[in-house]
């Protein structure tokens, strides 16, 4: 998002600074033309690169503003608690990893099989 209103902002600059480099030709046309002194010509010039070092101040404080607005509203985590989330994670990945001991074996003793007793008597009938 912060990243949208970046790309607003430069373009916003790009286009002031392509607008400003039209207003510098031409005056620099009217000075040559006689129209206009250097001097005068250099006033308005600077006049104009003032105004928009003023406005663009201006609306970056105004973007400020609304994404300062923006992200207030959401609840994002900060800083210091995604630190600590981060080292509980990593305490418990050492605790999963840390070697389990072991209950000792316990001794079974190992009875024979008993062979089955089958019975073949007949029935009398």
């Amino acid at each position: 998002m912060e990243n949208l209103f970046k790309k607003a902002v430069y373009t916003g600059v790009g286009l002031v600074t392509s607008t400003a480099e039209k207003y510098q030709s031409q005056i620099d046309e009217l000075v040559e033309k006689g129209k206009l002194s250097e001097e005068e010509g250099k006033k308005i010039v600077d006049g104009l690169f003032n105004d928009f070092d003023q406005k663009k101040e201006d609306f970056e404080g105004r973007l400020k503003n609304i994404v300062d607005k923006v992200v207030g509203s959401f609840d994002f985590a900060s800083r210091n608690e995604i630190a600590t989330l981060k080292a509980k994670v990593a305490e418990l990945e050492a605790k999963l990893e840390a070697p389990v001991k072991k209950a000792p074996a316990k001794r079974t003793t190992t009875r024979k099989a008993t062979p089955k007793k089958t019975t073949t008597a007949k029935k009398e009938a």
